[in-house]
């Protein structure tokens, strides 16, 4: 009778496990790379909690380097993984495509060359100078690209399209060797910042 006892007690012991052991792998499936979908603040119930709640998570993508090193502060780009400077050195020029004689795609082409360790894609440039963000907190740059004269004069449904579906957007997911892509991937980062936009756009503390 013990010994039963002992089975029994025993199978429970696995079962719980094996239900643990899902619970965690269906935690880290719903985060998806690190980056968490709208569905997982849905128990947030103030509407403004929520809103911030989403911004901070879509700026997991926002401050990460893929991102930064395409909006930097001053006039030259910055590259890896710790957003050093660009080598060679080279300006953003009146088109923000470089100076003549030196253009983004002088060396950038349509798609990455892994083998030469030169990232590519056939929209290739820096973002404008006002949608600059480089060292900005996280409630400086909500503010920044919800105005239109600091975000190249979109509306937040145009800011959702350019998140969501601009193929530059999208090469931080795929940035080629030696880059760390961005968390998750564009179609969680645009499904938040829709979230976030229905829920008012609101920011975080600057």
């Amino acid at each position: 009778m013990r010994r039963s006892a002992t089975f029994a007690s025993a199978a429970r012991s696995l079962t719980l496990a094996g239900a643990l052991l899902a619970g965690l792998a269906t935690s880290g499936a719903a985060q998806e790379d690190g980056l968490r979908p709208p569905s997982a603040f849905d128990a947030i119930t103030d509407q403004t909690e929520r809103s911030v709640a989403l911004f901070e998570e879509a700026g997991k993508v926002i401050q990460h380097p893929r991102c930064v090193n395409c909006h930097p502060a001053a006039d030259r780009p910055l590259q890896g993984d710790d957003g050093h400077p660009h080598v060679p050195w080279v300006r953003r020029g009146e088109a923000d495509f470089g100076a003549p004689a030196m253009t983004c795609n002088t060396c950038h082409q349509q798609h990455n060359v892994d083998h030469a360790g030169v990232p590519g894609n056939p929209a290739w440039a820096l973002a404008p100078i006002e949608m600059a963000w480089q060292g900005r907190s996280l409630g400086e740059i909500c503010a920044q690209i919800k105005d239109p004269e600091r975000n190249g004069g979109k509306s937040l449904a145009e800011l959702h399209e350019h998140m969501a579906k601009d193929r530059l957007v999208g090469w931080g997911w795929a940035p080629g060797a030696g880059r760390t892509p961005a968390p998750g991937t564009q179609e969680i980062f645009g499904r938040l910042i829709e979230a976030w936009i229905e829920s008012g756009a609101v920011c975080p503390p600057a």
